[in-house]
């Protein structure tokens, strides 16, 4: 704990210098505080004052009601609290927002109040606030419970979202994904009919307990995926392997489907995130029909342009872009994947019927949920489902286009309506970039379907804008550097090491040089050897401008070598031979020919998905269950 306070009064000097006022006695409010309230003053309440200092923002002026843990300063609105980088944003006599706040003080004041906002529960009690471990376990309990009811709550809320929605609501939303998707669907369509899904199988956890490998020789069926993914075409490689365990293959009826395992796995030190773990003949279908809709969607270049899977740079352009211009609004949802509604894909897919059986027979029924039992499932999926992220995201553009047209007052005719927006909407999961004009008629039909906008993380009237884990104000980026975890006491702590190593660089490269000096100093006597490194080394070290330094050539190659730590893992011992074993080489072997031949020839040739090329994969595989740091000579770059 005293690591972190050194840390924080390290930052907070930092910055005092670069926006002329002084910080001394924030750090003794911050020790005391600290001392007395222990890692929950830093994790919650700081962070707490920077989210309600981002609604200032908002807003325009200072609300002294929203900061009931601080005081304010005499004679002012002001938190009496970083007061000094409060007088650079907002006027001291009345708290409104300055006509030219500094850009600096809003970054030092972010920096300071939300840098352990997301800081991880300690392992140890020696390490926070708690007493004692039987405190430890009874604070994770209370976390858990709070948030387990908050999934079986919002189980409730989407049944009565269903219940109120108006038929002529639900077919505006069909017409309006029909002209977005239809075309995409149409293609995932004739692929299900054709047998041209490809399943896989991921490295991660399963509702059944199967081990990475494991899942290769699975032996569970249901009937309702009989109906479109026979077993026999996708459970073995051959007619005559599928012969060899077909008497095994237990294909179970609706009822006695393994349900959906919710857990909840680290967010904040407040609360945890929920997930729900898929039995594996699940995830392995909804995979591939994931893939599926990925590659349909690639083909058409406005759906790349306002629906994001796996790069978030242009949610973070358009966000820096509104935050100057003003005329864009970003827009977070809280508990999205929770409240997409079966009924809305039902309604999405109504048209094409072996997509829509396909999804059906992919989703999981029930959920089984600690303390709550068995839950029939009225949401379409959690995270955890391969389908979850894409179909949410597909219903969420759906929504923004159903609110613009609300607003226009005049229907979208065709698709070539909704291109002339192909600049102002961008969807990525559950972070949304609408138009300002149309924002609160967008906040309104999501609202109508369900869905919760979160107010605290939703910016449209003032110049703070945030998306994708990026911040911006006025166009300047004011994104923060944030501590994951406890600084590590001892070198056996790798996770912990490692954690610190990557701060110190994100540090350095935020431009905080006096804080990653501290950390420098901290690493080194920890560490023993922390020399500077290339950012693309595999060695644990300082990066920086000034290069990466060596100390001697590698007697073979004559390329440059340091000595340091290096991150060991393993993947945990799970053999796997016989049919299993050929299924799953077979399956990694992807060929670029597009499945509905329109690659160009020089794509056409054979390709090994590197993600799995592993010699060792039928022996060992999955993810590693710890992590190693190893000293040794390595190359700095």
């Amino acid at each position: 704990m005293k690591s972190l306070i050194s840390l924080w009064s390290c930052m907070a000097n930092e910055m005092a210098v670069r926006c002329s006022t002084s910080a001394t006695r924030d750090i003794k409010t911050v020790a005391d505080r600290t001392e007395h309230e222990g890692l929950w003053f830093l994790a919650v309440t700081l962070a707490e004052l920077g989210k309600a200092t981002e609604r200032w923002l908002e807003s325009g002026f200072v609300v002294p009601s929203e900061m009931p843990s601080f005081k304010s300063a005499p004679r002012t609105r002001l938190p009496a609290f970083l007061q000094g980088f409060y007088g650079r944003v907002f006027d001291p006599s009345n708290g409104v927002l300055l006509d030219v706040p500094d850009i600096e003080a809003i970054y030092a004041l972010r920096q300071l109040t939300l840098t352990f906002g997301k800081i991880a529960l300690p392992d140890s009690p020696e390490e926070g606030s708690l007493a004692d471990s039987k405190a430890t376990k009874a604070l994770l309990r209370r976390r858990e419970s709070v948030a387990m009811r908050g999934y079986v709550q919002c189980e409730h809320d989407v049944r009565a979202a269903d219940d109120r929605c108006e038929p002529a609501y639900l077919a505006d939303f069909k017409r309006i994904s029909a002209m977005l998707f239809g075309e995409t669907f149409a293609k995932v369509d004739r692929d299900v009919d054709w047998g041209r899904i490809i399943p896989q199988h991921g490295p991660g956890a399963t509702a059944d307990s199967y081990s990475a490998n494991a899942k290769w020789d699975q032996r569970t069926w249901t009937a309702r995926l009989q109906q479109f993914f026979p077993a026999e075409e996708l459970l073995a490689s051959n007619p005559i392997n599928y012969r060899l365990f077909s008497q095994e293959l237990n294909v179970v009826e609706p009822g006695a489907e393994t349900p959906v395992k919710v857990v909840s796995v680290p967010k904040t030190l407040k609360t945890p995130r929920i997930i729900a773990m898929e039995p594996a003949c699940m995830q392995y279908v909804q995979q591939g029909i994931y893939r599926a809709i990925l590659d349909a969607l690639q083909e058409d270049d406005f759906l790349r342009r306002v629906v994001g899977f796996d790069d978030q740079i242009p949610n973070r352009e358009m966000a820096r872009e509104g935050s100057f211009s003003g005329e864009l609004a970003t827009l977070d949802l809280s508990e999205a994947s929770d409240r997409v509604s079966n009924q809305h894909i039902l309604a999405m897919l109504e048209d094409y019927p072996h997509l829509s059986g396909a999804v059906q027979a992919s989703r999981s029924l029930r959920a089984d949920v600690l303390g709550h039992g068995c839950l029939d499932l009225a949401k379409f999926a959690s995270m955890g489902s391969a389908l979850c992220f894409p179909f949410e995201a597909m219903v969420f553009i759906t929504l923004v286009f159903m609110g613009i047209e609300r607003e226009l007052s005049a229907p979208f005719s065709c698709v070539a309506d909704l291109h002339r927006y192909r600049k102002q909407v961008r969807v990525f999961g559950d972070d949304i970039i609408v138009p300002r004009d149309n924002v609160l008629s967008v906040v309104d039909e999501l609202e109508y379907f369900g869905f919760r906008v979160n107010v605290g993380k939703s910016f449209w009237t003032g110049r703070f804008r945030e998306s994708c884990g990026k911040e911006y104000y006025d166009g300047e980026d004011v994104s923060i550097v944030r501590v994951r975890r406890m600084l590590p006491t001892q070198r056996h702590d790798a996770t912990g090491v490692i954690s610190a190593v990557k701060l110190r660089n994100q540090l350095y490269w935020a431009g905080m040089w006096q804080s990653a000096r501290w950390l420098d100093v901290y690493l080194g006597r920890l560490l023993k050897v922390f020399p500077n490194v290339a950012p693309t080394s595999p060695v644990l070290g300082r990066e920086t401008a000034l290069g990466y330094e060596f100390r001697k050539l590698d007697p073979k190659t004559h390329s440059p070598l340091v000595r340091g730590y290096k991150v060991c893992s393993q993947a945990p011992i799970d053999p796997l031979d016989g049919p299993g074993a050929l299924l799953k080489c077979l399956s990694r072997k992807i060929y670029a020919v597009h499945p509905r031949g329109f690659a160009p020839k020089e794509d056409r040739a054979p390709i090994i998905d590197t993600n799995y090329v592993d010699d060792e994969h039928l022996k060992r595989y999955g993810r590693p269950k710890r992590v190693n740091i190893k000293l040794g000579w390595n190359s700095p770059y």
